[in-house]
């Protein structure tokens, strides 16, 4: 065997092997391991697939449910103050749920917890519309968003950690099939449920088989916990004694996040990007048709303003990642923003179309806030931490938004109150943006 021989340690959580591989003194040349090769070509191109799939299911159960609302109320002999609730479900079970993703992640990998997620969105899909009452409808779909909340927070996570050269391309897939998904269940729910026989059941029902291929996608990662090796990065060589490499670095306790101000600013930022998505997808529509348009050129207006993101979800990271401050990207789509509330305040339906595509520029903040989960921590742990943090307080601060909008509707009597509001929550969004977008990591703020 040639001198050169290096071992390269792999630690797993109970057990310890080491294996030999040769290289020869050439310069340049990097070893390579079986699991690096395994991992150039099916295997990432199944994790791609997987990541596609999951963000694909991570919107159907809210829109599909919001396109047959009245038809589920009559059904389930629903009262209004609960359909209203479930405006605001969404959020809190995010807020609630996704705390606890970084703690499954260490215990399970991150892999076993979303595929875990895929399952809970699938099993409450198909059980919520055959729960047979209020209580068993709302059960259902808690245990959907549940899987929905874990997920994700880990999605930057897995980005991260399997493609950490790739973070902008691989968030921005993930942001487009995201849109993607929210769109074609918000257009096509109706559709489908007419072509189904009119029944609402099999009209929610049916978004379960996508959940069913997310599912099968992730089975091979659940018992994966380990990143593959950098075919680039330095090999560890035998200087330790008894000839063993010095091994993975010692694990860190957790980061005290809250005392980061990025963490914070992030957290903010996205609560407010999220609550204007939540104020979009439950209002914007009912916005036009009272000011004069009409019910099928409204919805067509609201699927402009959530398919904009399908696009755009792909080139916002991939350009935020090549810059050192996101701060300009903030300010643009905060600028979208502030024209299309103005526009919808003072010519709704004259510029109707123009105010569509502004509001769809201003709501591709989600994709830009994943990015900045994976750009402002340098390890998968940290990723994993702010991505819990920053989601989970942002949905709690996003909960009241589209209640608030409601109120103030019906207290004015008019749309004028709830558009200013959100016109001014723009303003904020753009400040916390612009802190956020700074070149700096939690890890460089705050002490272990």
């Amino acid at each position: 065997m040639p001198s050169e021989e290096t071992r390269t340690e792999t630690r797993t959580d109970k057990t310890e092997t080491l294996t030999a591989t040769e290289t020869r003194a050439v310069p340049g040349q990097a070893s390579s391991t079986s699991s690096t090769r395994a991992w150039t070509t099916w295997t990432t191109r199944l994790l791609m697939l997987g990541i596609v799939l999951a963000a694909f299911n991570l919107r159907p159960a809210i829109t599909s449910l919001g396109a047959l609302l009245e038809e589920v109320r009559d059904g389930l002999g629903m009262s209004g103050s609960v359909a209203g609730l479930l405006t605001s479900v969404p959020p809190l079970c995010f807020a609630v749920f996704g705390v606890t993703a970084p703690r499954l992640a260490r215990r399970f990998g991150p892999g076993a917890v979303v595929w875990a997620g895929m399952v809970a969105i699938t099993a409450g899909l198909l059980i919520r519309p055959y729960a047979g009452g209020t209580a068993g409808f709302l059960a259902a779909t808690a245990l959907a968003l549940m899987g929905i909340a874990v997920s994700n927070v880990l999605m930057p996570v897995i980005v991260k950690r399997y493609f950490p050269d790739r973070v902008g391309s691989m968030t921005g897939l993930y942001s487009m099939a995201l849109a993607f998904g929210t769109s074609i269940a918000a257009a096509a729910t109706v559709p489908v449920t007419n072509a189904l026989g009119g029944g609402w059941q099999p009209g929610l029902a049916v978004w379960a088989t996508l959940g069913v291929a997310a599912v099968l996608a992730w089975i091979p990662f659940v018992r994966h916990r380990e990143a593959p090796q950098s075919a680039s990065a330095p090999e560890r060589t035998a200087d330790a004694p008894g000839g063993r490499g010095a091994g993975p670095a010692p694990e860190q306790p957790p980061l005290r996040i809250t005392r980061s101000r990025t963490a914070w600013a992030l957290a903010v930022f996205f609560g407010l990007q999220a609550t204007a998505a939540y104020i979009t997808m439950g209002w914007m529509a009912q916005i036009f048709r009272d000011s004069g348009v009409s019910a099928g050129t409204a919805g067509l207006l609201l699927a402009v303003i959530m398919v904009m993101g399908v696009p755009l979800a792909f080139v916002i990271p991939r350009v935020a990642t090549r810059l050192p401050h996101q701060g300009p990207i903030v300010l643009v789509l905060g600028v979208c923003g502030l024209a299309g509330y103005a526009g919808l305040y003072f010519a709704p339906v004259g510029g109707a179309w123009a105010w569509a595509l502004l509001l769809g520029i201003s709501n591709c903040a989600f994709p830009l806030a994943l990015t900045m989960v994976g750009m402002r921590a340098r390890t998968g742990a940290g990723v994993a931490q702010l991505s819990a943090f920053a989601q989970s307080t942002g949905y709690l601060i996003s909960i009241p938004g589209p209640l608030l909008v409601g109120v103030l509707y019906q207290h004015s009597g008019g749309w004028g109150l709830p558009i200013t509001l959100m016109c001014a929550l723009m303003v904020p969004q753009i400040v916390v943006g612009v802190l956020a977008g700074r070149d700096r990591t939690v890890e460089d703020e705050v002490g272990r």
